[in-house]
């Protein structure tokens, strides 16, 4: 519905963790297969299969996720025109794991850009109210979540699920908790991408509802590949959070330390 850029919402200190992040999310992409060039004589089929084959070794997948039992078989070369050949795999997998590995790998560049954008805008505020360690154990433990709460809906699907949504929707739950009334500029598509200066509880609150509509199905849209479930499942898991744990205004914690030292 709009595309945010930019928050009026300063920062006390310097956003480390969302800067890494975001390094490594950049880093694992560009060492995708999918974002390499063809190895020398490979056809566009069988790098497509060695993508497949990629994702699936270190990837999230629901029916892993549910049984904790790795798939029997995984992508192979392709065998015809396009279709890749079952093979047995070799390697040992742990799907716990999966979820960590998959919380940092895209389908490509677009989906990419997506999720850092969200995560650039949104996470450094986040990050400055929780702190640095509360921050990363949060974005991964809703990441966590986003991704079980889709598996025991999809039980039965061997998608492979990849991106940082998850976590990044958990971010932005949070920060509608904590910021709700924060400008937010952001460019309205369907205006000719003008930008407006909306509330967060607006651009964020309208984000959700429409993965709540998207994810209505409990699965994957048609022909979409979006786990709009994980999207909805991450943002309850980072706006709970924050109704749990007590934050502090930084600025306050500083006057506070001021005041210790002239007593």
């Amino acid at each position: 519905m709009v595309i945010p850029i930019h928050d009026d919402n300063p920062v006390h200190r310097l956003p480390v963790i969302t800067y890494l992040l975001i390094l490594i999310n950049v880093m694992v992409f560009f060492s995708e297969p999918i974002a390499r060039l063809p190895l020398a004589g490979e056809t566009r089929a069988a790098q497509a299969c060695r993508q497949e084959a990629y994702f699936r070794e270190y990837a999230a997948i629901p029916k892993e996720l549910v049984s904790n039992d790795p798939l029997d078989l995984t992508a192979g070369p392709p065998a015809g025109e396009d279709a890749c050949q079952p093979v047995k795999p070799d390697y040992d997998k742990s799907p716990v794991l999966s979820v960590l590995f998959a919380m940092f790998l895209h389908g490509g560049l677009l989906h990419l850009a997506g999720n850092m954008l969200f995560l650039y805008v949104f996470g450094n505020n986040v990050e400055d109210r929780l702190g640095r360690v509360k921050f990363l154990l949060g974005y991964l433990a809703w990441g966590y979540a986003a991704t079980y709460v889709f598996a025991f809906a999809n039980s039965g699907s061997t998608t492979v699920l990849i991106g940082a949504s998850g976590a990044v929707a958990g971010v932005l739950g949070a920060y509608l908790r904590l910021f709700p009334r924060a400008r937010v500029t952001s460019l309205v598509p369907f205006l000719l991408f003008f930008p407006f200066r909306l509330p967060a509880w607006l651009v964020l609150g309208s984000w959700f509802l429409l993965q709540w509509v998207y994810s209505s199905g409990a699965g994957l849209t048609e022909g979409g590949g979006v786990a709009y479930l994980a999207h909805v499942a991450g943002f309850v898991a980072g706006f709970l959070t924050l109704l749990i744990v007590r934050t502090q205004d930084p600025r306050r914690r500083r006057r506070r330390g001021r005041d210790r030292l002239a007593a």
